[in-house]
């Protein structure tokens, strides 16, 4: 009987499926979308796995969760995750999150500025005196809007209001005539900024290249909004573009991480019809640029590759 006992026990244990939890952002932007895709890969890809997808408020939250082990996988802003490694009290850490581990350079996010045009919004200047939304505090969006406004001469006090809301809940209130303007930091071609643009007569303002310049920071990169991302958008936008980076931690065993990077790499295509912000996600570029080091396991996966 004891014999018996100890097996169905053992059994037990080796049957307990493995879980991945897969942290993104608010389920109106990109994150989601994309974290959707690849819990149905890993799935149906790895045998004995449980995967959950968790909306959050994204970058920060996501870094945070990660270094506490309450999740397998996460997106999270390039600049976020130095400020993390580093431990920037300021950016939302109290302390190094010395536990996180890079699996891939992802897609960039493209800061995009759009207001009503019945706002008389038309370059970053004209902010100063108006209501705003930059997304939840000390967010990886909330954090590109202190920079860029810094950059810009410009702050929070200068704002008539500024409210710190998710996406959709930003557009719902432009919608009313309760805000101006919102800055969003996120993929190209977001689910909310789509339906703004198709409610309301909009205008999308520019970052200039100088701007950029003035953040001081090498992860912001001058990029364009192309024209006809958005409906009314008959111009390309000058803006700022940041990685978004696809980010575990060390407990997570190395064969996991490897299944985990292997099976996006397998599947892009797939995962691009999620969001076509995806379609950025390149091989070539995966294991460059990053602020912490790559998990084992993703590593692997790319000297196997010969991407390394």
């Amino acid at each position: 009987m004891a014999a018996a006992l100890a097996f169905t026990v053992s059994t037990t244990a080796f049957a307990s499926p493995t879980f991945i939890n897969i942290l993104t952002g608010g389920t109106s932007g990109v994150y989601y979308p994309i974290g959707v895709a690849l819990s149905q890969l890993y799935g149906n890809g790895i045998t004995g796995v449980k995967v959950s997808v968790q909306a959050t408020k994204a970058s920060v939250e996501n870094l945070n969760l990660l270094q506490a082990g309450r999740g397998e996988l996460a997106l999270a802003l390039a600049d976020s995750v130095a400020d993390a490694w580093q431990g920037n009290a300021e950016a939302g850490f109290r302390a190094p999150l010395t536990q996180l581990r890079a699996v891939a350079n992802a897609y960039p996010n493209y800061v995009q500025i759009v207001a009503s045009q019945s706002s008389g919004i038309t370059e970053l200047a004209d902010l100063k005196g108006k209501r705003i939304s930059v997304g939840a505090p000390k967010s990886g969006t909330e954090l590109n809007a202190r920079a860029i406004f810094k950059a810009a001469g410009l702050s929070y006090a200068d704002m008539a209001q500024v409210q710190f809301l998710p996406y959709a809940e930003s557009v719902e209130l432009i919608k009313n005539r309760q805000l101006d303007a919102t800055l969003q930091s996120s993929g190209l071609g977001m689910a909310a900024i789509r339906d703004l643009a198709t409610s309301v007569a909009v205008r999308f303002v520019a970052i200039p290249a100088e701007v950029t310049a003035a953040t001081g920071n090498v992860a912001y990169q001058p990029a364009v909004i192309p024209a006809g991302t958005y409906e009314g958008q008959d111009l390309d936008i000058p803006t700022v573009a940041i990685n978004n980076l696809l980010i575990t931690h060390a407990g997570v065993s190395d064969e996991m991480a490897y299944q985990m990077t292997k099976l996006m790499f397998d599947n892009l295509t797939r995962l691009s019809t999620a969001h076509s912000a995806a379609s950025d996600i390149s091989l070539k570029t995966a294991s460059q640029g990053l602020p912490i080091p790559l998990h084992p396991g993703a590593e692997r996966f790319y000297r196997e590759a010969g991407a390394l």
